[in-house]
């Protein structure tokens, strides 16, 4: 599938960018820069392949460019939890190499991978026996220093170092607690770096929520001890209540062409004003870092994230631009979509401008890999469209937070013959919402029309629309759902030997 072809709108503005800047289910993001190029990385969790990778040129417009995680045996996800599997990654450049260091959450295992070709095939794991999660890499003077956040080996918890063989994984030093934080909960995401000969400890506190914030402490030394900065936290957006923008937090720094300096954090859009819902996931943002004479740094406006910066800090040629139009024509396969955990190969026939699935036993319901291929839901408000075709079983769009909180829309073949129906996934509450009969016909059109607080639910049919229901948007949130993913736009098939047939797909963000 073609790449390129892309419709647009377009800021007219230079000066001003928009948040976030990737939108939808790309959670704890991590940047370095490679001569004028920057390089991220995002969580994935439970979804195979592991870590999207992306790149851009000017820190506002980015294009995703693979996955660090391709095969199974870089990633155990066969059994994982749903928000298990993936957490936080780092992404790092040391003497032309470039390392991905994660932690698979559910086997207890910080790991990297390296690669010496951006865009081709990362390493198999090399693991690193210190636990926590949020492992970061620091180079300097030939040693390597790898932090988490847990318990050292003196059962002292924080934001925890040791030395490493970067060859092998091997701890060189025992590990040990560095900094214990600002007293918030949670600490996390640590990051280190060195600005003007100073090192500063980024991370995270409050939880990766609506208490989310983003703090830092800075030292004489790598390891400490470190001074924590008069004003923390330097980034929140706590106190911004009915603010779009929330649970800013989990920033990585990074320094411009120009030497300006900027955090890449997650955050979320609630679904309204008063509604503290969100279901997209967490998102990628970017805001402005400026160091005071003191060197230590402020970030954004007043220490807030806005929904929209203005800035002299862009160059004047660079125009942010956003894709509104996703079809099967215009993404790829191995980059924009993805599967529930390994997926069977044998049961996907993924082609230019068609998908054929092969059903199974296994339904959504379970905490496995059903038949299931998705892309991420980019915003509020969207129409998606698929012709389906099917010979027997079930086959359709599901709107998919996990396996207890879904929404089908679906063709399915009982005895009586085929239908239309729409099922709402709620917890523990499983409920046919109507049916439709499609007489002998195996064929339909399924469309969705997505709102910021409800979805609904169509059949598209010769003598015209049929509307089979609406859902609320808020029982597929991580306020109801739990977790740390958002909801995916996918197509599946179930049903031991059944065969669907799905074109035309169209998600056009309105």
């Amino acid at each position: 599938m073609n790449s390129y072809i892309y419709e647009f709108n377009t800021e007219v503005n230079p000066l001003k960018y928009n948040n976030p800047v990737v939108k939808g289910f790309y959670p704890d993001p991590s940047v370095c820069k490679v001569g004028d190029t920057y390089y991220m990385v995002c969580s994935s969790f439970q979804y195979f392949p592991g870590v999207p990778l992306f790149e851009s040129k000017d820190l506002i417009n980015w294009q995703q460019i693979g996955h660090c995680l391709t095969r199974e045996s870089q990633i155990q996800l066969r059994t994982v939890n749903s928000s298990g599997g993936v957490f936080a990654p780092t992404i790092r450049h040391h003497n032309g190499r470039f390392y991905m260091v994660t932690t698979n959450d559910t086997t207890h295992q910080n790991f990297y991978v390296w690669t010496d070709d951006i865009y081709g095939e990362w390493s198999e794991p090399v693991y690193v026996d210190q636990g926590g999660i949020d492992p970061d890499l620091y180079f300097e003077d030939g040693k390597t220093f790898f932090m988490s956040n847990g318990t050292d080996d003196q059962g002292i918890g924080g934001i925890v170092q040791c030395e490493i063989d970067i060859e092998t994984g091997s701890k060189l030093t025992p590990s040990r607690s560095i900094w214990q934080g600002t007293g918030g909960r949670y600490l996390e995401s640590p990051h280190m770096y060195k600005i003007d000969g100073k090192y500063y400890l980024v991370a995270a506190e409050g939880g990766t929520e609506y208490g989310h914030m983003v703090t830092y402490a800075r030292s004489e030394s790598v390891s400490g001890p470190f001074e924590d900065y008069p004003l923390n936290p330097v980034l929140t957006n706590r106190n911004l209540g009915g603010y779009e923008v929330q649970a800013v937090g989990h920033g990585d720094l990074i320094q411009d062409h120009d030497g300006n300096w900027w955090m890449l954090h997650l955050g979320f859009r609630q679904i309204g004003r008063w509604l503290t819902f969100h279901h997209l996931g967490r998102e990628v943002f970017l805001t402005p870092i400026t160091f005071g004479e003191d060197r230590w740094f402020t970030a954004g406006h007043n220490g807030t994230t806005l929904s929209t910066f203005e800035t002299d800090r862009i160059p004047d040629d660079v125009v942010q631009q956003e894709k509104r139009i996703f079809t099967f024509d215009n993404t790829e396969w191995d980059k924009d979509w993805c599967y529930l955990r390994i997926p069977h190969s044998e049961n996907y026939l993924l082609e230019p401008d068609k998908l054929t699935l092969k059903g199974t036993s296994v339904t959504l319901d379970q905490p496995d890999s059903p038949t299931f291929i998705g892309i991420r839901q980019r915003d509020f408000n969207a129409v998606i469209s698929c012709d389906v075709s099917l010979n027997h079983g079930e086959a359709g769009i599901t709107l998919y937070m996990d396996e207890h909180h879904h929404y089908d829309l679906a063709v399915l073949q009982d005895q009586n013959g085929y239908k239309a129906v729409l099922r709402l996934n709620i917890g523990d509450i499983k409920s046919v919402q109507k049916e439709v009969d499609l007489r002998d016909s195996h064929q339909a059109t399924l469309m969705i029309e997505a709102h910021n607080e409800r979805y609904t639910f169509i059949l598209r049919t010769d003598g015209g629309d049929i509307r089979l229901g609406t859902a609320q948007t808020r029982y597929l949130s991580s306020e109801v759902a739990g977790g740390f993913t958002g909801v995916l736009i996918g197509l599946y098939a179930c049903g031991e030997g059944s065969a669907a047939e799905f074109t035309n797909f169209k998600c056009e963000y309105v």
